[in-house]
C-alpha cells in the first residue's frame, strides 16, 4: 500500500508536469492563434460585408457566397483549379511511381543519388523563376517550338501559353514538372522501407514486375501516396505563383485560378468581401478534397 505522503507527492509531481507541458506548448498555441486562427476569423468576418478595404463596410450577410456560387466566371475559375488537379496531382504521382520503381531497380549507389538530386531540383527552384523559364520555353519562338520545327512537326508549333485550347494544359505541365521530383523522392523513400522479403516471396510465387508492383509496392506505399496526393491537391487548388508569372490568368479567364482571382478582387477591384468569401470557399474545397485522402490513409494504418 502506498503511504498517503508518497501519494500526495506523486499527485503534486503529476500536476506540475501537466502545467509544465502547457507552458511548453503555450507559445506555439499563441503563435498559431495570432497568425492562423485570427486571420481565418477575420477573413470569414470580411466575407459577410461589402467593403472596399478603406471606407465603411456594409452588411451583406451571405450575399458574397451567393455570388461565388452563382457567378458563371467565378464557377469557371473554380473549375480551372480542379482541372489543374489532374496535372498537379495525378500526373506527378503516376509518373513518380513509375520513376521511383525504375530508380529502385536500376539506380544504386552514387548513380541513384545523382538521379534523386536531379529529380528534386525543380523543388528548390523558386516558382517565379520556373514560371519565367517555362514562359520562354513555351513561347511562339521558344525551344519547344524550335524542336518541333526541327523534327518536321512545325504544324504543331504555337504559342502554348497564349491560346485558349492549350494555355491551361501548358500551365498544368509546368506544375507537373515542379511537383514530379517531390513525389518521386517521397515514393523512393517509401519503397526503401518495404521489407525486401516481400519482393522475394512474390518472385518465388511467380509474380512478374507488374504483379509485384500491384501486390507489394502499391500497398506498401499507401501512406506515401496519401502524402503526395495531399500536398499536390493543395498545390493545385491554391496555385498562384506559376499562373501569375506564366500567363497572368489569360487568355481571358482560361488560366485564372481562385488564388489569382482573390488577389485581383481584393487589391485591383477593391471587393474585399467577395475576395474573402472566395477564400473561405477555397479553404472549404481544399478540406473536402484532402480530408478523404487523410481518412483513407488512417484507415489503412488501422
Amino acid at each position: 500500500m502506498i503511504p498517503p505522503a508518497v501519494r500526495a507527492r506523486r499527485t503534486r509531481w503529476a500536476r506540475t508536469a501537466r502545467w509544465s507541458g502547457w507552458l511548453y506548448v503555450l507559445p506555439a498555441l499563441l503563435f498559431y492563434a495570432v497568425f492562423v486562427l485570427r486571420p481565418l476569423a477575420l477573413t470569414f468576418q470580411y466575407s459577410l460585408y461589402h467593403w472596399n478595404g478603406i471606407g465603411v463596410a456594409r452588411w451583406a450577410g451571405l450575399q458574397n457566397y451567393v455570388t461565388v456560387f452563382t457567378d458563371s466566371d467565378l464557377l469557371r475559375i473554380i473549375g480551372n483549379a480542379f482541372v489543374l488537379i489532374v496535372f498537379f496531382s495525378f500526373i506527378p504521382v503516376g509518373l513518380g511511381l513509375l520513376v521511383a520503381t525504375v530508380v529502385r531497380r536500376i539506380a544504386g549507389g552514387p548513380f541513384g543519388t545523382v538521379v534523386r538530386t536531379v529529380l528534386f531540383l525543380p523543388q528548390v527552384i523558386p516558382l517565379v523563376a520556373a514560371g519565367i523559364a517555362w514562359s520562354w520555353l513555351l513561347s511562339s519562338t521558344g525551344l519547344v517550338n524550335q524542336v518541333l520545327r526541327g523534327v518536321g512537326l512545325g504544324g504543331l508549333a504555337r504559342a502554348w501559353l497564349g491560346e485558349f485550347d492549350t494555355a491551361l494544359p501548358a500551365v498544368g505541365v509546368i506544375g507537373a514538372w515542379v511537383l514530379l521530383g517531390l513525389c518521386t523522392i517521397l515514393l523512393v523513400t517509401g519503397m526503401s522501407k518495404i521489407d525486401p522479403a516481400l519482393y522475394e516471396a512474390a518472385r518465388i510465387d511467380g509474380a512478374g514486375p507488374v504483379r509485384e508492383f500491384l501486390a507489394v509496392t502499391l500497398p506498401g506505399l499507401r501512406q506515401e501516396i496519401g502524402v503526395c496526393l495531399t500536398v499536390t491537391v493543395i498545390a493545385a487548388l491554391a496555385s498562384f505563383d506559376i499562373v501569375y508569372i506564366s500567363t497572368g490568368g489569360g487568355p481571358g479567364l482560361q488560366t485564372t485560378v481562385p488564388g489569382l482571382e482573390i488577389y485581383r478582387l481584393a487589391f485591383a477591384q477593391r471587393q474585399v468581401g467577395l475576395a474573402s468569401a472566395l477564400g473561405v470557399v477555397l479553404m472549404a474545397l481544399v478540406l473536402l478534397c484532402v480530408l478523404p485522402i487523410q481518412r483513407l490513409t488512417r484507415e489503412d494504418r488501422g
